[in-house]
């Protein structure tokens, strides 16, 4: 079994423009355990363990549903955490494009067949850039620090390609590999 997961990448550029962010917030949240920059993706459907034979017939499917896809942008702006920040658990940068959620629901129909079971929750695009390994500033001293954040913009991606990936947990955190890419149509539909 391996754990899988499918995404798309985020440009360089933009992983910079978080890393710098990251900098001034580091001595600001002193609880927040961060997540490694070569692991910032946005995640369409978590898959979970599944048998690696199966790989093939995802890849197969995906290919099938989303090749005629278009490719399209996302913006990166401004921070938040989740559930709220009473109780903050992760830490994320805000995703929008205005195509996005097409994108999810249409990687959500593929699979549904092959017997994965449909998100229940809003699709809420974002980034996890830290977790925290507990709680020990008030809510309002975070909310004031967040909302500095809240309309910055760290950048654009061209989002060209679906990657299916194995995370591999390990105790220094996990590693991602690439098991399938599947290309978006530069035109959708052609």
């Amino acid at each position: 079994m391996i754990r899988v997961f499918i995404a798309v990448d985020i440009e360089p550029q933009v992983i910079e423009n978080i890393c710098r962010a990251i900098g001034d917030l580091k001595p600001l949240i002193p609880a927040v355990r961060w997540v490694s920059p070569k692991n910032f993706h946005l995640t369409l459907k978590f898959l979970g363990d599944i048998e690696e034979t199966r790989i093939h017939e995802i890849g197969a499917v995906l290919a099938d549903k989303i090749c005629p896809f278009p490719r399209l942008s996302i913006n990166a702006k401004g921070l938040g955490v989740f559930p709220d920040l009473r109780r903050p658990r992760i830490l994320w940068v805000g995703l929008a494009g205005s195509a996005l959620t097409t994108l999810v629901a249409r990687v959500e129909s593929a699979l549904y067949p092959l017997g994965f079971a449909t998100e229940q929750r809003p699709f809420t695009p974002h980034l996890t850039i830290g977790r925290w390994r507990h709680f020990d500033r008030p809510p309002k001293a975070l909310g004031e620090e967040l909302a500095n954040w809240r309309d910055y913009e760290f950048g654009e991606s061209l989002i060209d390609k679906v990657v299916l990936y194995q995370s591999v947990l390990k105790p220094e955190g996990a590693t991602y590999q690439t098991l399938k890419v599947v290309s978006l149509n530069e035109r959708g539909g052609e």
